[in-house]
């Protein structure tokens, strides 16, 4: 299995994806770095190590418009995509700019049948484990069978990842039937309807953390909130404990003894260790990480995307699809 890394992608790059792509390879994984051949040479060389680079001479910079991917088709994502496309790699990983990332993949893979809109999965940790929610950001505004379609997505990559007999929950402002906006109202039948027995109800935002449906499903608007508000609250409150333990000097021996429990919650919590997010319902396994990546989320991002590809994630999302009831 060969993975491609967008190594110019990222507010870090080419130092971060170099590093990272480095430490994956050290656990076996095969990465083909993708970027600017000569800048590529001197991080390696730099950092000691060596691995194999496409060359693409052009890359797109976070701060630059996603549209701008349409014309720039020897940037280095726009070229990864096509090794995709060619099956000379058998997954993509980038930590640069989301929506060029987005773009190009449509445009490169096109979508799997039965999908109307590609879907990002964000995943928090939880009291039971792990919760997978969609769609992170790809899609402001969406329509009730975008939420059917991620849906089956979601319960695609729950199980690709191991998680066994997951429920889809409806993100909403309350348990009933009957609460919510317009739109978790006119989805709740449908979802009723296409999964049966899977589909859990509606689900609030605390029930995201408590792992109360293993997927849950939103409009990517709230999604990204979610997901903000998550990581915000995240750093706060560690920096709130911070400012406890350095209290007094009892506080900071208390710190002291329970150093090894709080560097295993602050793991947790860490967006780096889940590395990236994947682009569920393009024609090929696409994962997208935050451009604020450190080389451990690099690495990460390249040990999911080898985990799920050999679990079949694209043939299971595909799968899904066809079995939908709407």
């Amino acid at each position: 299995m060969r993975i491609a890394l967008d190594a110019m992608g990222g507010d870090r790059a080419p130092g971060v994806t170099v590093q990272g792509a480095l430490l994956a390879a050290q656990e076996g994984v095969e990465v083909l770095l993708v970027g600017e051949e000569h800048r590529l040479r001197e991080e390696l060389a730099r950092l000691g190590g060596r691995l194999p680079i496409h060359h693409a001479p052009d890359w797109i910079r976070m701060e630059e418009h996603a549209t701008e991917v349409r014309k720039r088709r020897e940037s280095s994502i726009w070229v990864a995509l096509e090794l995709l496309k060619r099956g000379e790699v058998d997954a993509v990983v980038s930590m640069g700019h989301t929506g060029a990332t987005m773009a190009a993949a449509l445009f490169v893979l096109g979508r799997v049948k039965g999908v109307e809109r590609p879907a990002l999965l964000v995943e928090f940790p939880s009291l039971k484990g792990r919760t997978f929610l969609l769609d992170g950001g790809a899609n402001a505004d969406c329509r009730p069978p975008f939420l059917v379609q991620f849906a089956a997505m979601g319960l695609a990559y729950a199980e690709a990842s191991g998680v066994p007999s997951p429920r889809v929950g409806l993100l909403s402002i309350g348990e009933e039937e009957g609460k919510g906006n317009a739109l978790t109202q006119e989805t709740y039948p449908l979802l009723r309807e296409a999964l049966g027995p899977r589909f859990f109800g509606n689900v609030e935002g605390r029930d995201i953390f408590l792992g109360t449906a293993e997927v849950v499903v939103t409009d990517g608007f709230t999604g990204n909130v979610a997901l903000k508000l998550a990581e915000g609250e995240a750093k706060v409150l560690f920096t709130w404990i911070k400012e406890a333990f350095a209290a007094s000097p009892w506080a900071r021996l208390g710190a002291f003894l329970a150093r090894g429990a709080l560097r295993r919650v602050k793991a947790r919590v860490d967006p780096s260790q889940y590395g990236a997010m994947p682009l569920l319902g393009v024609e090929g396994a696409v994962f997208i990480g935050h451009g604020s990546a450190d080389a451990l989320a690099v690495k990460n991002a390249l040990l999911r995307a080898r985990a799920l590809v050999g679990a079949g994630l694209l043939t299971r999302v595909r799968e899904a699809l066809a079995a939908l009831h709407v």
